[in-house]
């Protein structure tokens, strides 16, 4: 399926610990470059989420970046350490036991006690599940986003396929006309520019005629077109194809152009640059 390179994704899930916000966007590059932005304590994501990504895309500029707000109502809830207050406490009695005495500790000493009062803290390895798990998703939606735009871009592209047939097509048509206009005036200005014999003037006309010939310049063109079709129905990645064969449209285009002896042909030629330029804007944003 025909991608394009453009697209953008946003994924946001909120957490008891806190909030995440993936948000991804790709513009149109000649090869895979990938800007990845993480919060400092799960940036040991980063190589995971490149090799995820090059898995999927082959080009385009892809940012990534990842918001992310702990829940500070969450983690400023105190939680008793019952483990160690019974540690402590049997502690205590040992060593009452021990001395013959009679210690004890009210709560408030027990309380100011290390480690005896904890506040919440977040699962760096639980954090990391979500956001490689909603990351996932993201790149889901950017895929689908370029893959729907892609489909557009290669509707384009057929419609100028089509209609650079047509051209051709005229052209085809008005060339036994346009051949023999210019041979009409040809054998004219010869005659009166020199006295020839008829055989050396009918071959001076035929080398002429062989020079404004585009006949090979239309095989061409609908050769590149045939290779265009067979590459938008093609399920992988192709804009570098469908560049190059833009500019090999291009150029014949300009050869056509350059041999135009005619109003209709130099119109013609004039209509196919315009429609292979707006091609050729197409496949440049594709992937």
């Amino acid at each position: 399926m025909i991608r394009s390179m453009t697209a953008f994704a946003r994924e946001e899930r909120q957490e008891t610990w806190g909030q995440i916000c993936w948000e991804l966007r790709s513009v149109n590059h000649r090869y895979l470059d990938v800007c990845v932005r993480l919060p400092e304590d799960v940036r040991r994501l980063e190589a995971t989420i490149r090799e995820r990504i090059q898995q999927q895309l082959k080009r385009g500029k892809v940012d990534c970046t990842l918001y992310f707000q702990a829940n500070t109502s969450y983690l400023q809830q105190w939680q008793l350490n019952t483990t160690l207050v019974q540690q402590l406490w049997n502690t205590i009695q040992e060593i009452n036991t021990l001395t013959a005495t009679h210690t004890t500790l009210n709560a408030l000493d027990i309380l100011r006690w290390p480690g005896v009062l904890e506040t919440n803290s977040v699962d760096i390895e639980k954090v990391s599940e979500a956001i490689l798990h909603h990351f996932e998703i993201a790149l889901t939606q950017l895929i689908g986003h370029r893959e729907r735009e892609g489909t557009q871009l290669a509707a384009l592209i057929a419609q100028r396929c089509n209609a650079i047939a047509e051209e051709v097509v005229q052209i085809r048509n008005e060339l036994p006309l346009i051949l023999q206009t210019q041979r009409e005036r040809l054998q004219t200005r010869l005659t009166e520019l020199i006295e020839l014999d008829g055989e050396r003037l009918e071959q001076e006309i035929v080398i002429l005629a062989q020079k404004m010939d585009v006949a090979e310049e239309l095989e061409r063109i609908e050769a590149h077109l045939i290779e265009i079709r067979q590459a938008l129905a093609q399920d992988q990645s192709v804009g570098r194809r469908l560049d190059f064969l833009a500019q090999e449209l291009h150029r014949e285009a300009n050869t056509l152009s350059s041999k135009s002896n005619h109003i209709y042909t130099s119109r013609h030629a004039l209509e196919l640059k315009v429609l292979i330029e707006q091609m050729r804007e197409q496949t440049q944003n594709i992937e």
